[in-house]
Parts: structure tokens; C-alpha cells; sequence
């Protein structure tokens, strides 16, 4: 059944006439957003126990104490507003009356659009609540990017979304699926960017983080999403801020050796060339047109290579960027040091086919451009069409006429590299004959993949493995 889009301002007092919701909003940096849509629709004194905003910073390192980055518009400023109004709330509101009361503490902390526009207008915001009278709270983290150029129209948003999260909270909670949708109700992602939701706590009871980030990515909320071997979701811009991130681009279907192999040759080069080695960021990244679509069965194929590419150790990033000039151009939002774009070689002759382009010249001259204007290289693994036959690499493959002085430019200039040091007894491993053998119960699937995988894949029984082969499994 379709979900009913309800106004902002039905929503507020929903919540407002509901007499055991009752909570604190407090808000700094952008103004008192949020609170303002419950005070103006009216019967706030039923949910509003305090609403306040510690705008200067002094007042705010007093109340949550000072934050060591410097930076107030953060994720542990929010985690420190939770932590500082839930306690008071829990700590004050003891008597009789509270006793039937759903305690929640909304909070945010943002920025919009400065007098001389050039800041990045962002927010964050965080719900911890109860479903019930002294159950232990729940809670959701959302991290919001700001678009537009209007400051007003950006505190409007600011509003609109908070007001979203804490209905979504309490009517939502179990529709994981309207949760997310209905974050943006009455705006569109000409407003605003949500690029990372994370929740806990009974509430949340079963749900998957990184499912609720592929739901960003699939309901175009964002373009990238990132989660880590720990499987916690990460805050892009975060994350990747003035790293140098290196980015193997696969469908991961299952890992195969070929990946490793392509992400060791590719560590081999791009690594000794850092200033600090340390501030290497490796991202493996599934493009959503590389996962099925229907449903359940999507999120089972996400999990499946999810939890292979976490149990190796990776960071993943889900993103919407099929084209690599997007997937730059959203990396260069997190204003990294450089970026280093591990592919196969076929990928880079299939953008040099003319048959994609009314103008090939003019449009492959402009695609380019628009990545390698930033510090970027492309790291080409090699690929060998049939047992013994020569390798496809930079130096070989057929250009048309035409293109043939673009690409020497690009090639001589260092931004194509040829990746050296590679296995050669892996060539001849290809994902779509590993998982038909997979699929079949053929034997000898196993070498073609990293022994931790094969193991994860029998145990599980992932990519549709017949199980009734596996003893173990019986």
C-alpha cells in the first residue's frame, strides 16, 4: 500500500497532540528550525520540555564542552548534545506525571549559506528516543548537505527534514523503507543531500546500516555512500577529507583473484608515490547499476558481496557514479590530496569506441578534462582474451584514427598507467564463468578466488551456491 506524503505541518502536530511524546530540541548554528514548526501549528507545551540554542561558542564549549577539532558542526558535537540533554531530561523529569512520557531529545547542528557564499552549507542531526515509557532510547545520526543559494530557503529545509527525522521515528520506525523515503517528504534532492543515516537500539532491532545506505544511494539521496570492514557507514566528506584515496572500481561477483591481484598492483604503484603513506584511503566500489533490482532479492545480492568484501578487510563504497567523470567530480567534493582509479584495460578501449558518440573527439576531449583537471590517474590492469595469447595493455590496444592523438596525450603524460607486476596464472578469471560454476556445484571454482571467500561462500551458501554439495552444510 502507498505510503500518505503528510505535510510538514500535520506532522508536528500529530506529534504535538500525542501526549505522551515529550522532549527537548535543541539546536545550534542555523537557528531554531526545527522547534519553530511545533511552536507555530500549536500544542506545543505538550511536547516541547525545552527548546534552546547555544549559538556562541563559548556558551555552547560550557553547556558540551569544548570540542578539540575545533569544529562545531560535527558529529561529536551532536553525539555531546545527545548525550548532555538526554541525561538532564532522564534526570529532571521524574515525577508522577512524566511517568507515561516517551522521552526524546532532537538536536541538531548546522551551517547555511554564509554572507560571502563560499562555505559548505551542512548539517547534522540526531534523535534519541523511546517507543515506550522507560524503555532504553534509540537512535539516528543523519548527516545533511544543503543546496540551493538562498540561506532562508536552506533554514526552511533545515526545518523541514528535522521536523521528517523525529516523525519518522516514531511511525516509521518499523518500515525501515518509508523511514528513509520519508526524510524528504515535501522537498526534493534539489534541497538537500542525505548522505549518511546510522541507527540503533531497540527500535532498529535487525536493521542493517549498510542496507539503509544503499537505500540513499537507490533512492538518489545521495550519489556515494562508504561503510567499513566494521560495518559501520561512514560520513563521506569525513572519511575521505584531504586523503589520498586509491579506488578499485568492480562488480565484486563474487572477489576473485583478478580483484586482488588488480588491487595489489595497484598499491604497488600508487603507494611509494604518497607523501605519507598513512593517509591512504583503498575504497572497493560497487556502481548501483552492477546490482539487481527486484527487491529482497537486491539486498541479499548487496549483503552477499558486503559481507565478502568486509570479512577481507575493505572499505566499501556503494555509489550512483557508472560514469567516471562523476565518480571524480563526487571524490573531489571530500577535496582530497589525489585519487588513483584502478580499472580494467577494456574499460578504457570501450570509452574510446566511437559508436557512444555523435562527436568522439569533442566529447572523450571534455570527459577528460573534467577528470584529470583534479590529480588523478588512471591505474590499467591488463587483460589477456584467451590462454597464451599477448596481453592488452596502453601500448597495444587499437585507437581510431582520429582519437589516436588523445590518447597519446593522456597516455604520455602519465595519466593512463599500465599496471606491472601482475599474476599471470589470474588472466584467465572472469567473474560470470566463476559464478555459473558456482551456481552449477562445478568443482574448481574455489582456486579462482581467495580462499577466505570460498569458505564464506560454501558456509552461507552465497551467489545461489547449491548447499546440498556442501556435507558440511548438510
Amino acid at each position: 500500500m502507498e505510503r500518505e506524503i503528510i505535510s510538514i505541518k500535520r506532522k508536528a502536530l500529530r506529534i504535538n497532540l500525542d501526549d505522551c511524546i515529550y522532549g527537548t530540541f535543541a539546536e545550534i548554528g542555523a537557528g531554531q528550525e526545527v522547534v519553530r514548526n511545533f511552536f507555530q501549528v500549536g500544542g506545543a507545551s505538550g511536547t516541547v520540555a525545552k527548546a534552546m540554542s547555544a549559538y556562541d561558542m563559548t556558551f555552547s564549549d560550557a553547556i558540551y564542552g569544548a570540542e578539540g577539532t575545533g569544529r562545531y558542526v560535527s558529529e561529536t558535537r551532536l553525539c555531546r548534545m545527545l548525550d548532555h540533554e538526554y541525561t538532564l531530561l532522564k534526570k529532571r523529569l521524574t515525577d508522577e506525571k512524566y511517568q507515561r512520557k516517551k522521552f526524546f531529545v532532537f538536536a541538531n547542528t548546522c551551517t547555511t549559506l554564509n554572507y560571502h557564499k563560499n562555505n559548505d552549507p551542512h548539517g547534522w542531526m540526531g534523535v534519541r528516543f523511546q517507543l515506550e515509557p522507560n524503555q532504553e532510547p534509540s537512535e539516528v545520526v543523519i548527516h545533511v548537505r544543503l543546496k540551493g543559494s538562498d540561506p532562508i530557503y536552506q533554514q526552511r529545509t533545515i526545518g523541514g527534514i528535522g521536523t521528517n527525522l523525529l516523525f519518522a521515528c516514531y511511525w516509521y520506525f518499523d518500515q525501515i523503507d518509508d523511514f528513509i523515503s520519508s526524510l524528504l517528504d515535501n522537498m526534493d534532492t534539489d534541497q538537500a543531500e542525505i548522505d549518511m543515516v546510522r541507527a540503533k537500539g531497540p527500535a532498529f532491532k535487525g536493521v542493517d546500516n549498510r542496507l539503509i545506505a544503499l537505500k540513499l544511494v537507490r533512492k538518489r539521496f545521495t550519489d556515494g555512500t562508504i561503510f567499513g570492514p566494521d560495518k559501520e557507514v561512514y560520513q563521506p566528506k569525513d572519511f575521505l577529507y584531504k586523503k589520498d584515496i586509491l579506488c578499485l572500481r568492480g562488480r565484486f561477483r563474487p572477489v576473485t583473484k583478478v580483484n586482488m591481484d588488480m588491487l595489489k598492483c595497484g598499491l604497488d604503484y600508487f603507494k611509494p608515490r604518497l607523501k605519507d603513506q598513512e593517509n591512504l584511503v583503498v575504497l572497493s566500489e560497487i556502481t548501483l547499476n552492477n546490482l539487481a533490482t527486484d527487491g529482497d532479492y537486491e539486498n541479499k545480492e548487496f549483503l552477499d558481496r558486503a559481507d565478502i568484501l568486509c570479512s577481507l578487510g575493505h572499505t566499501v563504497m556503494i555509489s550512483n557514479c557508472h560514469k567516471h567523470d562523476v565518480l571524480v567530480n563526487y571524490l573531489d567534493r571530500c577535496k582530497p590530496q589525489s585519487i588513483g582509479i584502478i580499472l580494467g584495460v577494456l574499460n578504457i578501449i570501450e570509452l574510446f569506441n566511437e559508436k557512444h558518440y555523435k562527436n568522439a573527439s569533442g566529447e572523450l576531449l571534455h570527459y577528460f578534462g573534467e577528470i584529470f583537471m583534479r590529480n588523478v590517474k588512471m591505474l590499467l590492469y591488463p587483460h589477456q582474451p584467451a590462454a597464451g595469447a599477448e596481453l592488452v595493455t596502453s601500448q597495444n590496444f587499437k585507437v581510431p584514427e582520429n582519437l589516436k592523438f588523445l590518447f597519446e596525450h593522456l597516455r604520455k603524460n602519465g595519466f593512463f598507467v599500465d599496471l606491472e607486476g601482475y599474476d599471470e596464472s589470474v588472466l584467465q578469471i572472469f567473474s560470470p564463468k566463476v559464478i555459473q560454476m558456482i551456481k552449477s556445484g562445478e568443482p574448481g571454482w574455489e582456486a579462482m578466488v581467495p580462499e577466505k571467500v570460498a569458505e564464506i561462500i560454501k558456509e552461507n551458501c552465497l551467489f545461489e551456491y547449491p548447499c546440498e554439495v556442501n556435507p558440511i552444510a548438510n
